[in-house]
């Protein structure tokens, strides 16, 4: 059945303004970012065939452009909507806290903070949090993609970048694609570089925490190094 052949009050778009956002479900959210669908296929089998091919949100999220255009009826100008719309949301999530100037006290408010903008990615992603004596975020920055073997992170750039924003202390934040969010030999290394280059200028990494999508490990937590939030 053709989308235009529900009646008014099942159509997603017109019941999104009706009833608002919050009343639809994920495969009209999809539908209506979708607009169109094919000749077998009406927009909303479409957007349900997209998930069910991610399994979930947080794996559509991880999916490349290329990925969702296996799914028929999805063309290189959709996956590149949907894309954007879900970089728009982990963005959104990832923003609140900073905007509400939260006091971070604990490594489970970091990964709350981080986890909607690096969960479900491909790729890895290494971010900084810069923080000020009394431990409220002043800047947030992407250090690096890829993986920490495959990507030099500059601790001389990043004691730089701490001086320039007058920060106290830092806490570093990455991500595991494959799940598993324990710390390999790299990020051990890493992070006691970084460590010791910060402590040579008075500035404190505070904290280095793993992100999966539902876990993560915090550095200060598991005494890996010698650095904790209530320092």
């Amino acid at each position: 059945m053709k989308i235009q052949q529900f009646g008014k009050e099942d159509r997603p778009r017109e019941r999104l303004l009706t009833q608002g956002a919050g009343a639809l479900g994920n495969a009209e959210l999809l539908a209506i970012l979708l607009r169109t669908g094919t000749a077998g296929c009406n927009v909303l089998e479409v957007a349900r065939l997209l998930l069910e091919k991610a399994g979930s949100l947080t794996h559509l999220s991880g999916m490349s452009p290329e990925e969702m255009t296996e799914v028929p009826g999805i063309g290189p100008d959709k996956a590149a909507t949907i894309s954007a719309a879900l970089e728009l949301a982990r963005r959104f999530s990832a923003e609140t806290l900073t905007l509400n100037k939260v006091h971070i006290r604990s490594p489970s408010e970091i990964a709350a903070l981080m986890t909607p903008r690096l969960k479900g990615l491909a790729h890895e992603e290494t971010w900084c949090l810069f923080l000020n004596r009394a431990h409220y975020i002043v800047a947030k920055e992407k250090l690096a993609s890829g993986t920490l073997e495959s990507v030099s992170i500059d601790s001389r750039a990043i004691v730089k970048r701490a001086l320039e924003k007058k920060a106290k202390g830092i806490i570093l934040v990455h991500n595991h694609p494959a799940e598993d969010p324990h710390p390999g030999k790299e990020d051990i290394v890493m992070t006691e570089k970084i460590r010791d280059s910060l402590d040579s200028f008075g500035i404190k990494l505070l904290d280095h925490i793993i992100i999966c999508s539902d876990s993560y490990f915090s550095f200060s937590d598991d005494h890996v190094t010698s650095t904790a939030l209530s320092d």
